[in-house]
């Protein structure tokens, strides 16, 4: 049997406390919906009102307006307002690189 008190000790300095792990665990559950993702990757494209969103995705408005909740209290998506209409776009680059680097993980070609 090999000693590995000296790995298991460092690993444990430089493990986050619960409570980020946890928050973190929760910011991934919010990528796990498949209209989440979708609105998104729209976001991704373009900055899109709620009926443009709702349009392409073939859904009501309201499921929309329910999912962006979620993705704005989770600081994903942020908006801003023009006359009566808003407008959804991604909260910032490390949402972008996210989205960009789970695409290239999936898409990238695995040699075996």
């Amino acid at each position: 049997m090999h000693d590995h008190n000296d790995i298991l000790k460092k690993v444990k300095n430089e493990l986050p406390d619960d409570e980020l792990l946890c928050d973190l665990a929760d910011l991934y559950k919010i990528f796990g919906d498949t209209t989440r993702i979708k609105i998104m990757y729209a976001l991704f494209e373009e900055e899109l009102c709620v009926c443009a969103i709702a349009d392409l995705l073939g859904m009501t408005q309201s499921a929309i307006s329910h999912q962006l909740k979620i993705l704005k209290d989770a600081d994903l998506v942020a908006n801003r307002r023009e006359g009566k209409t808003i407008y959804y776009h991604l909260s910032d680059d490390h949402v972008r690189s996210i989205i960009a680097q789970g695409f290239d993980h999936l898409t990238e070609e695995h040699e075996d």
